[in-house]
């Protein structure tokens, strides 16, 4: 039997199709869950007869122009031919990726040698864009499997991976798996490759390298790979943006700089400015590079390090841009600092630097966030004094601030606004009600946002879909989180991670075992590894069940892909005395940071886990000590 919904859940247009059933297991006839719709009846984003406001149509593309009346030109049999010789090949294409897939989906295949032998078995030619098909494919989660057939493939000797993205996919491939030797090997391989003159390498290339090995927490590396590319005078420095380009620049400094940065290691990045610059004392960093390594120190909470960059590129005349000033108002902003950042605001008015929205948005954010919706909309008035038009981000940082506040009705009030001036929300705007609606458990009002948001042709991102499941899955609604995950399928976004976990570990609070495990297969099948903490979770109540064999069976799954046998180490397994100190400590640290603005004050208080309970025991046993020697 279904579980009940209410019939303000249940009522909502007919769906088109009434045949259609969603099911997580076909095979089991009593896993089915019809296409629910949702009532607009009863929430407070659609009153009867007293709507909060017009909900906006999302614009549509223009309808595309009728075909010409008169037919077209009869085709020759050479053309026919032609055409038919192209979409075999299409199928043919399509036929050897799809034999690929299979192969590298195949968990008895783990093994390198065994899925060697299966490659050249299929007698496939591989060709460029076949092999960037599946690297593009397989991009979001790399598979130890992809290297070996990258392998196989420059194994032939008629491949040869003449574009540059794919070369350039292939080294991001080798580089995310941390195989740099086999990166080094294909790069220098294609520099001295005789065929191609000058080498199609560009500063894309190395930048991967550069990203990478900043990623993988080695920036020695990556500053020899910087010193690599000044020494390389053939390389080709391509203005293009891709993937990997963090838009700095083409500057290959600046590329370093922002990697290092980008990854927590703004130290390196200092140390190796301030090197450059007294190894070269005629050479001084660009703004550019000056401006990289203030967000760095900002984003890393380095507050006295970024004032003091500050001045040093005052010392240095290096004017500061409106990026510059940008930058330090976000970094002053993100600390809560926002005071500051008005300051630096009406120094900018003064130096006759030109304000935009740019500098505006993280002063309104920071407000917003702080619940101060009277400055921040002060400040939003101030911006049309001054002919700036809010952007999407300007609304949507006071919709945040707003449900984050629990005030629906501003946010409404904010969104009404938006849509008045011609600006029509996103996806990420409506994330922010959705953030409310399932941390309060309030499915009704979060379902009706959902269906209003279909209705009126907005497409829900990822995200959206999250929110809804784990709101859904909280609240042991298993008929809607499916229904929800079909139709985030239908719309192009796959299952993964987060999505299936929820649904396992609800499935298991429900005593739905086979389904849950039939849920755990499919994630392993479609080339996802679950996390250990779930198959711990499913293999004990498994085994509580009495279900042994599904037990063993699960293990033996699990068995066969590589895995991290780490569980979180979480504060309910720690002992009674530590989560007592922690939470005292807590407490300490959080009646600190509501007075305190001093940031050496705060340096005082890190350290141990006991640090000021402790100096206040300490004092009372000192009285005490005293008392008794008396």
């Amino acid at each position: 039997m279904l579980p009940h919904l209410s019939q303000a859940l249940i009522r909502r247009t007919r769906p088109r199709n009434p045949n259609f059933l969603l099911s997580l297991r076909p095979k089991n006839p009593n896993f089915l869950f019809s296409l629910r719709p949702f009532s607009a009846n009863s929430s407070w984003l659609s009153s009867p007869g007293n709507p909060l406001l017009r909900w906006p149509q999302n614009p549509t593309k223009p309808p595309s122009p009728p075909p010409p009346k008169n037919p077209p030109p009869k085709t020759s049999k050479h053309h026919l031919a032609l055409v038919q010789k192209e979409d075999l090949q299409n199928h043919q294409i399509k036929q050897d990726f799809n034999t690929l897939c299979n192969l590298l989906k195949d968990p008895s295949l783990s093994d390198n040698s065994s899925l060697q032998s299966a490659l050249n078995l299929t007698k496939i030619l591989p060709n460029p864009h076949l092999i960037e098909t599946l690297i593009h494919n397989f991009d979001s989660s790399p598979k130890p499997s992809l290297l070996t057939l990258i392998l196989w493939a420059h194994s032939h000797p008629t491949f040869h991976p003449t574009p540059l993205p794919l070369f350039n996919s292939i080294i991001h491939l080798f580089s995310k798996s941390k195989q740099f030797h086999s990166a080094w090997s294909l790069l220098i391989d294609r520099l001295n490759d005789p065929r191609e003159i000058p080498p199609l390498v560009s500063l894309d290339t190395f930048a991967i390298l550069i990203r990478r090995y900043a990623r993988a927490g080695n920036p020695q590396s990556a500053i020899r790979t910087f010193e690599f590319i000044e020494n390389l005078v053939s390389i080709e420095k391509n203005p293009s943006r891709s993937d990997c380009d963090s838009g700095s620049n083409s500057d290959p400094f600046n590329v370093l700089i922002d990697a290092l940065c980008k990854e927590g290691h703004v130290n390196s990045a200092s140390w190796y400015l301030q090197l450059r610059s007294e190894s070269k004392p005629d050479w001084i960093p660009s703004v550019q590079a000056y401006n990289i390594l203030l967000n760095g120190w900002f984003r890393s909470r380095k507050l006295r390090k970024a004032e003091r960059l500050w001045e040093e590129m005052r010392r240095d005349h290096v004017t500061p841009t409106v990026v510059s000033y940008g930058t330090a108002i976000e970094g002053y902003c993100r600390m809560r600092r926002v005071e500051k950042a008005i300051e630096l605001l009406e120094e900018m008015k003064r130096v006759g630097i030109e304000l935009n929205v740019i500098v505006y948005n993280p002063i309104i954010d920071a407000l917003a966030e702080a619940g101060q919706f009277k400055e921040a909309l002060g400040m939003l008035e101030r911006m049309s004094v001054y002919g700036l038009s809010p952007t999407i981000s300007t609304y949507n940082s006071l919709v945040k601030g707003f449900c984050k506040a629990g005030d629906l009705v501003g946010a409404s009030k904010i969104l009404k606004m938006m849509i008045g001036r011609g600006c029509l929300p996103t996806a990420t705007t409506y994330n922010y009600f959705f953030r409310f609606f399932a941390k309060f458990g309030k499915i009704e009002e979060g379902m009706n946002l959902y269906a209003k948001m279909i209705e009126s042709g907005y497409e829900p991102d990822r995200l959206t879909y999250h929110l809804l499941i784990k709101m859904l899955c909280e609240c042991e609604r298993l008929d809607l989180a499916v229904q929800v995950v079909k139709e985030m399928n239908a719309k192009g976004c796959d299952s993964d991670l987060a999505t299936s976990t929820m649904l396992v570990h609800l499935l298991c609070r429900m005593r739905r075992l086979e389904d849950a495990c039939f849920e755990f297969e499919g994630m392993i099948n479609r080339g996802v590894v679950p996390q250990y903490l779930t198959y711990k979770r499913l293999l004990e109540e498994l085994r509580k069940s009495g279900m042994l064999e599904m037990a063993r069976k699960l293990s033996c799954l699990m068995d066969a892909i590589p895995h991290s046998t780490k569980l979180p180490n979480t504060f309910s397994d720690r002992p009674p005395e530590l989560r007592s100190s922690i939470m005292r400590k807590a407490e300490v640290m959080s009646d600190i940071l509501k007075t305190c603005r001093n940031p050496r004050e705060l340096i005082k208080q890190r350290g141990s886990s006991g640090n000021a309970v402790a100096s206040a025991n300490r004092l009372i046993e000192d009285i005490q000590r005293r008392a008794h020697a008396t």
